[in-house]
Formats: C-alpha cells, sequence, structure tokens
C-alpha cells in the first residue's frame, strides 16, 4: 500500500541532517491505514517499504534498546 502523492513525508528524527543517510514516513498515512510507509528521503520518487503499524512499533522499540549492533 503506497501512500498518495499529498501524504506528508517526515524525515526520522535518527537520519542525518547533512544529506547522508535520510529516512522519512507518512504519520497521517499511518494514523489512518495502520501501515507505516517508509522511503529514502533522496529519492523520493523510489520505492516505499510498508509496514504494519505494531511490526513496525516493535522494530523501533529494538533499535532504541540496542538489539541491532552497527
Amino acid at each position: 500500500m503506497t501512500p498518495p502523492v499529498n501524504h506528508s513525508w517526515v524525515k526520522s528524527s535518527y537520519s542525518s541532517q547533512d544529506g547522508g543517510n535520510c529516512l522519512e514516513w507518512s504519520p497521517t498515512f499511518a494514523a489512518t491505514t495502520g501501515v507505516v510507509p517508509v522511503r529514502d528521503s533522496k529519492d523520493p520518487e523510489g520505492p516505499v517499504l510498508s509496514f504494519p503499524s505494531d511490526s513496525f512499533a516493535q522494530f523501533v522499540a529494538g533499535v532504541k534498546a540496542g538489539e541491532f549492533p552497527v
């Protein structure tokens, strides 16, 4: 499920502000559908990955807890 073009996208607070790795998501789309769309802000016309909101919340919690070492 891909969000319509008119949905707003928000850059992740974990994304680099210097043009590096930038992740965006659409909170309005997620709130209305229960699906979290994620895209690369450097390629807004590129692919969008979509995740069930509960699965995405578990992933974010895991990242915050350090479960995915770099």
